[in-house]
């Protein structure tokens, strides 16, 4: 379900993340390629531009149409450059239960708080979920859950656990709030006895950093004993990838991060590749969160496992 991505570095127009490689985020809304299930449920995005008016704040977007079908993304894409891009193509299971909004459309970012957030995934009974997580919400977050999917809860889960959410935090801060929110995720589904496949990848950015999470709750475990009726999407840990490089850009036709780690500039993380040429890119490795952030105009990535 869902296709994310993320990008830290050079300055670069949207067009070139959201619509131009051969598999463009806008592109995977329809045709994902390490994904059977269609993502129609809406677009948003969070856009850092270092030369724009008060840098701090991005550039935001949220639909519930189809981006394909979007014009008014597609002049924005033409239009905006961003040095950090936090962008969501939403999937859903196919059904009447689902809420399609602008207020579930990925990703969250609450007034004042620099950590936008966005998720792929879900959590098995959340419903029953909610009453035991709210001890571990801050008061202000809580009362600002506008819409209802659990990623805006883990969202401000998250942010709960910073020492100050309305500060941007280091590198570590933000890695052991990571860590403390899939603590509290996995006591209260053990409170509750849950014990069923819930994938929790998670993409952060604030502008100077990202944030990449892959990690699944109970891989493995389903809720029937039936093949049938388990949807084939929990076949398999969801994707998560990354490349580092320089330059990224049409090269003799082809959309490609070129330069290498070492003369690193710019950094992508996606829920799969967005350019043909996959060589360039790596898989991150199940349970761990991928951090990248940029000092002296390059990309410093570690990769942290997680319990």
């Amino acid at each position: 379900m869902c296709r994310a991505l993320l990008y830290l570095g050079e300055p670069v127009l949207l067009d070139g993340l959201l619509y131009q490689p051969d598999s463009a985020l806008v592109k995977q809304s329809t045709m994902p390629r390490m994904l059977h299930l269609l993502n129609l449920a809406g677009f948003g995005l969070r856009a850092w531009d270092r030369d724009s008016h008060d840098p701090r704040l991005p550039f935001a977007y949220a639909s519930e149409s189809i981006a394909v079908f979007d014009r008014n993304l597609k002049s924005l894409a033409e239009k905006v450059v961003a040095s950090c891009l936090l962008a969501h193509v939403r999937g859903v299971p196919y059904n009447n239960k689902v809420e399609i909004s602008a207020q579930n459309a990925h990703p969250f970012q609450f007034p004042g708080v620099p950590l936008a957030l966005a998720h792929n995934g879900d959590l098995w009974r959340f419903a029953e979920m909610k009453p035991l997580l709210v001890p571990h919400l801050k008061p202000e977050f809580f009362m600002r859950i506008r819409g209802t999917t659990d990623s805006e809860w883990i969202y401000a889960l998250l942010v709960s656990q910073l020492p100050d959410p309305y500060s941007r935090p280091s590198g570590e801060e933000l890695l052991e709030a990571v860590a403390r929110t899939l603590e509290v995720l996995r006591e209260v589904r053990r409170a509750l006895g849950i014990a069923v496949t819930s994938p929790v990848n998670l993409f952060i950015a604030d502008g100077s950093q990202i944030a990449a999470v892959r990690y699944c709750f109970d891989f493995g475990c389903y809720p029937t004993d039936d093949p049938a009726e388990v949807i084939s999407a929990y076949f398999s840990y969801y994707t998560l990838w990354y490349t580092l490089g320089r330059d990224y850009r049409l090269h003799e036709g082809e959309w490609r991060m070129v330069g290498g780690a070492e003369n690193a500039a710019s950094l992508i993380a996606a829920s799969e590749p967005l350019t043909s040429d996959t060589a360039s890119w790596v898989e991150v490795p199940e349970y761990s969160a991928l951090h990248a952030e940029l000092r002296e105009a390059r990309p410093q990535i570690r990769i942290r496992a997680l319990d």
